[in-house]
């Protein structure tokens, strides 16, 4: 099966890193030391949006394969 163009998924996970990082490091340029709990926030935010972003992309992924599946099975028969 060939990979779609573009990749809505890997764009939305690129992007959150990337506001990730550039929170934290605006946290830390803003608030100093007292930034630290904030970082902590936003980097539990970025592994939970990670994680999302993986099991939805392991969810569509599975349901490629039964439809597929399912197709051979109606052709066979």
């Amino acid at each position: 099966m060939p990979q779609p163009a573009f990749d809505i998924l890997r764009a939305l996970a690129i992007g959150s890193q990337a506001l990730g990082l550039m929170l934290i490091i605006t946290l830390e340029t803003v608030m100093g030391d007292a930034a630290r709990p904030w970082q902590g926030v936003v980097l539990a935010l970025m592994v939970a949006a990670a994680l999302t972003i993986a099991l939805i992309r392991l969810y569509r992924r599975n349901r490629l394969r039964k439809q597929q599946a399912q197709r051979v099975a109606d052709e066979d028969n």
